[in-house]
């Protein structure tokens, strides 16, 4: 199983992780929703779960469902400025489309 951040993404979650001064590392999902079936869950985390699946990319522990692996796997997670505007990307391999509004996908 491959998911990585990007050294954005990863000073990003440290600095987070320092500001609210608790914290494991961040949690990768994927639930469904939205008009293309499947929408990423983000989340940080302070306690494990029994069934976590957990990698280290750049220093940051990541926890993944093992119902979310078949998605994620490849995926790499980016923290990008635009503007105004700032958030995590995820730039998934298996994703075949994305809906007009960007906030689902299918695989």
């Amino acid at each position: 199983m491959t998911i990585t951040l990007t050294q954005a993404a990863a000073n990003h979650v440290t600095r987070f992780l320092a500001k609210r001064g608790k914290g494991l590392g961040v949690r990768l999902g994927v639930r469904t929703t939205g008009c293309s079936g499947m929408a990423y869950k983000l989340e940080f985390v302070d306690s494990t779960k029994e069934e976590d699946v957990v990698l280290e990319s750049l220093g940051v522990k990541i926890f993944i469902d093992p119902k979310s692996m078949p998605y994620l796997e490849g995926m790499e997670l980016d923290f990008a400025r635009e503007g105004l505007n700032e958030g995590f990307k995820f730039n998934n391999p298996n994703e075949k489309a994305r809906c007009g509004c960007g906030e689902s996908f299918t695989v």
